[in-house]
């Protein structure tokens, strides 16, 4: 049987020629239908067209009458050079009575010599004479006319440029032909020695070659192996898979397995091979040669410098954790115990780290230990699908284990937060394995402590708030049986992979996974996973992921304590779970409704409940509003926790780009930003990882649709892709000798390329695209599928599944999925390997998250339909090659300040609640839910704006002498609160009413944004 990964490459070209083959009718001769309907690759309207359009230049972006090359000749003039213009032409055969025919000519070509006799700027035209009069002989008629032309320009710096374009120059309507268009139109310009321009966009980089052969004018680009330089429809850039370990030397046993008893050696050999790597590729005489060798600037040798001093300081950090590990037994036995757990939480689908992994892991451990490393945030910046989420999973367990192991028997070691509505269930079940798992070991080696479990806090749209004894309409009801299924989260049960069923436990008032596996190693009913806010806050689950916006909530509600801090007590009723402050309706502080059992003392040392890590995925998503809003809470959580507990927690966070992560984190935390894995001194040269130059990872194809709409385009691609596939399943004996696979891989290559995804920017774009494949596309069936943000909770798990686990015949299965953002985070299915993308996406980073869907385990392609119209895809379909190859170059800066006199008018209202439930309260020892009590609680402590404005000034490190309006602002606020608290006609009864502004209850609060939002 032929290997499945080299069928599947050989699939993706086949496809791949299909699409093109068809949009540009390279294999048809005749069609009884106009060509202008059915063509949208390879084609130039003619000039006279154009020149008549009301849409100005963008009429020759979307219908181009000519397709040009932009050189830069070597040398002095005069400069000689061989140009080769081909192309076709359809015409009406009007021959046959009551049928619409049309027939192709052959591919005509002509090459012509062209002397650019001097430097200056200059313009030449030559009628294309051989290619006209083949084409009048081929159809009686001397209609169509093509001419090249050359214009000698001014580039950069006063170098000459060259521009060799090929036109079409026919009349835009005729007697003789009914279509005076050119088809498969290709311009080839060989035998002169050029300069490569510089890549204007991207600044000099030790890392990054920026030179581009030529550009493509209305077109892209290929430069064959003896420098002919051709025009193309169709731009095409292969990504080779990763290889996790780029030394001649042995891979160390990084199996599960090997750590989980004898680590020491394995991690001796990675610090080892990794310090010889660096000794050779970081080296100054090595820095010193290329500097010479590639004519490095100054600035590019101080930049190489600083590269190097980064690997030097990853190289020590991951000794240091070395060190730990051999003089620690409580955290190497933490270490054995989270290899233990990831070998069952794996599943079986992988069995060891790779090496970076576990490299993250010992360059973190100091944080495990000490909150001494608390002042830098560690960014995980990898390729999407390397493997990020399992690494900081395997840190976080590590750091539950050595929770318990050394006295935390209670409360979270971690909190992880999604931006908005980036939290997939694929994401929320690797975390609930990964803790589960860690539960069994826990068991299995009888360390004390609560059970591992996992909190689900997301917004009230996916899952409840709070259970009511008595809700109002359309809130979950207790009595109401269908409520539980409506809130599944769990894909599958974690400890064992059974099917899970809902149910909502009265007694102890909790809404609960359950497993329907009788031999399940969970021995309790209701599995340790939580998804009410108020379960999560009476049980402090070990780990709780969520989304971010539910950090608003800290200053509305008393029971976030759990947080930042620890409870207040335990209800001595079994089953109810934390305590926290006292209210009218929880005399006691249990949040269970009508419980009046009293609080016992906690068990636990209360200095230590709160989380040792807050995990931020997707930080670069941080931004604008969303990221300003932000850092102020994240401020604040400092300020309460620094103010509550022993504990300086760690910030991690995963990143798709690394521009401007520094300022971003300075913006954000307060902490100095660092990166690892530190980049290579090439980009194509680092100790973590090399190209597979024989595995194909992703094929990225540009596609300018020309005289077409994207949706006509995305028709026709889904079209040829559904009837290719359909194709191997009717008749797989052609196909397979046709493309020369293997018959017994058919099977798996029409699951595997038998769904294909659409991916939009807008829901418009998505709701248009599907209302055409409903009416355009004839296929039947084609079953269809959203994954939008407005898709509701139900139906994206519904989804999933089927899409996991496909039906059995190939009619019943979801052909295609249309999705926007949602899917570009955290959605990972190995059957999704083609993708069809409406347009750039607004940034490069989200192009980068969403491509990374796709081809995750088998090869994969992705066709980028370019919205020409658009100057910023023209842009990117001119420099497409250089733009996926350094894509990481292309991300833009990350907007984002916390000095917003604005966002402080939003956020200021809360910070003063969260400070008043969380500090006041605990001090005053009383409930300061109404107006009177703050009132005399103040009074009697001589509480004024003064002195909370100095705390409000101190926890969002505004700078008083250079931010004087920052500071004006917030005492306005505060100085309006504590006078209408203090005025005895104020018509108010709580705190929060005396603000202008709502304290704001999520930051969905926040106004959508474009990079952020659908």
């Amino acid at each position: 049987m032929a290997d499945i990964r080299e069928d599947a490459t050989k699939f993706v070209e086949w496809l791949s020629s299909q699409i093109i083959e068809a949009a540009r009718g390279d294999r048809e001769s005749y069609l009884e239908v106009d060509p202008r309907g059915k063509y949208w690759l390879g084609r130039l309207a003619t000039e006279e067209e154009v020149m008549s359009s009301p849409f100005g230049d963008r009429s020759e972006r979307m219908a181009p009458c000519a397709i040009g090359i932009r050189i830069k000749p070597k040398g002095p003039a005069p400069w000689c050079l061989k140009l080769t213009a081909s192309a076709c032409a359809w015409w009406r055969d009007r021959t046959m009575p009551g049928v619409t025919a049309w027939r192709k000519t052959p591919v005509f070509s002509e090459s012509k010599t062209i002397t650019v006799e001097r430097e200056g700027i200059d313009s030449t035209s030559e009628t294309l004479e051989e290619l006209s009069e083949r084409f009048a002989d081929e159809l009686d008629a001397t209609v169509l006319q093509a001419a090249v032309r050359i214009d000698v320009e001014r580039g950069r710096g006063g170098a000459t440029e060259i521009v060799v374009s090929m036109v079409n120059e026919s009349p835009e309507s005729s007697n003789q032909l009914a279509d005076t268009g050119l088809y498969q139109v290709q311009l080839q310009v060989s035998e002169i020695d050029t300069v490569p321009f510089l890549l204007e966009s991207l600044p000099d980089s030790y890392r990054y070659d920026r030179r581009i052969a030529a550009y493509g004018i209305n077109c892209g680009i290929e430069v064959d192996e003896v420098g002919r330089i051709s025009t193309t429809d169709t731009p095409t850039v292969n990504r080779s898979r990763p290889i996790y370990w780029s030394v001649d030397a042995p891979l160390p046993d990084f199996s599960f397995e090997n750590l989980a008893h004898s680590p020491i050696e394995s991690l001796e050999k990675l610090v080892e091979e990794h310090e010889k790597w660096g000794e050779s590729a970081w080296s100054k005489e090595t820095l010193d040669r290329r500097a010479i060798a590639e004519n490095w600037s100054d600035e590019m040798r101080a930049s190489a410098d600083e590269g190097a001093g980064e690997f030097w300081e990853e190289s020590n950090r991951i000794k240091r954790g070395l060190g730990h590990l051999r003089t620690d037994d409580s955290l190497l036995r933490s270490f054995r115990l989270m290899n233990q757990s990831m070998e069952i939480s794996s599943r079986g689908k992988y069995d060891s780290w790779r090496p970076f992994q576990i490299g993250f892991i010992l360059a973190n451990i100091e944080s495990i230990l000490s909150s001494d490393d608390a002042e830098i945030v560690d960014i995980l910046w990898f390729a999407t699908g390397g493997g990020k989420t399992e690494t900081y999973l395997g840190l976080l367990v590590m750091a539950a284990f050595h929770d318990r192991i050394t006295g935390k028997k209670s409360g979270m070691t971690a909190w992880s937060r999604f931006p908005l509505r980036l939290l997939s269930l694929q994401q929320t079940q690797r975390f609930a394995d990964a803790t589960a798992a860690a539960e069994i070991v826990r068991r299995k080696v009888g360390i004390e402590g609560d059970p591992f479990s996992m909190g689900f806090f997301v917004g009230d749209s996916s899952t409840p708030n709070r259970v009511l004894l008595d809700p109002p309409a359309g809130k979950p009801d207790s009595l109401d049986p269908s409520m539980p299924a409506r809130f599944q989260v769990l894909l599958r049960c974690p400890f064992c992979d059974g099917d899970v069923t809902m149910k909502f436990d009265r007694a102890l008032w909790r809404l609960m996974h359950c497993c329907s596996n009788d031999d399940c190693p969970w021995p309790e009913d209701g599995l340790p996973i939580y998804i009410v806010d108020e379960e999560i806050f009476r049980f402090l689950p070990t780990i709780v992921v969520g989304t971010l916006d539910k950090v608003a909530l800290i200053s509305m509600q008393a029971a976030m304590r759990g947080f930042i801090a620890s409870p207040y007590g335990v209800c001595s009723q079994e089953g109810h779970g934390f305590t926290y402050a006292p209210r009218s309706s929880r005399p006691h502080g249990c949040l269970v409704p009508g419980c009046s059992s009293v609080s016992r003392p906690l068990t636990s040392p209360a200095k230590r409940f709160a989380p040792t890590f807050r995990l931020q995925d997707e930080l670069h998503l941080l931004r604008d509003s969303l990221g300003a809003i932000d850092s102020h809470y994240e401020g604040l959580l400092d300020h309460l926790e620094g103010k509550s507990s022993d504990i300086r927690p760690k910030v991690v966070a995963s990143s798709a780009t690394l521009t401007g992560f520094e300022r971003q984190c300075e913006v954000l935390y307060q902490r100095k930003g660092r990166v690892f894995p530190t980049q290579g001194p090439r980009a194509e040269l680092a100790f973590w990882t090399t190209a597979d130059k024989n595995q194909l990872l992703r094929k990225f194809i540009a596609l300018a649709p020309r005289g077409a709409t994207l949706e006509f385009a995305a028709d026709r691609s889904i079209l040829v892709l559904q009837e290719s596939v359909r194709r191997l399943v009717s008749d797989p004996g052609s196909v397979c000798s046709e493309i020369e696979i293997d018959p017994a891989n058919v099977q798996q290559l029409v699951s595997l390329f038998g769904t294909n995804v659409i991916y939009g920017n807008t829901i418009r774009d998505l709701d248009a695209c599907a209302r055409s494949l409903e009416t355009q596309v004839p296929i039947d069936p084609l079953v269809t599928a959203q994954l939008t943000g407005h898709t509701p909770f139900e139906d994206v798990r519904n989804i999933l599944e089927r899409l996991e686990k496909p039906e059995s015949e190939f009619d019943e299965r979801i052909h295609v999925v249309t999705a926007s953002s949602m899917m570009s985070h955290g959605v990972d299915i190995n059957r999704l390997n083609t993708m069809i993308m409406l347009g750039h996406p607004l940034t490069t980073a989200e192009f980068m998250q969403a491509t990374a869907r796709i081809g995750r385990t088998f090869p994969g392609v992705v066709f980028v339909l370019h919205k020409m119209p658009l100057e910023r895809d023209a842009s990117l379909f001119r420099s497409f090659k250089s733009f996926v190859e350094q894509g990481d170059r292309f991300v833009e800066a990350i907007p984002i300040t916390r000095r917003s006199r604005k966002v402080l008018e939003r956020t200021l209202p809360g910070l003063m609640m969260a400070r008043l439930l969380h500090l006041h309260e605990i001090n005053s020892g009383q409930a300061l839910t109404l107006i009177t009590r703050v009132r005399d609680y103040f009074s009697t402590q001589r509480i004024d704006a003064k002195h909370e404005l100095s705390e409000i000034v101190s926890l969002l490190h505004i700078d008083v002498e250079l931010e004087p309006k920052l500071c004006e602002e917030a005492h306005s606020i505060l100085s309006r609160f504590f006078d209408l608290l203090h005025d005895p006609a104020v018509n108010k009864k709580f705190p929060n009413e005396l603000f202008a502004n709502p304290v704001m209850r999520s930051l969905r609060d926040v106004e959508e944004q474009s990079p952020i939002f659908d």
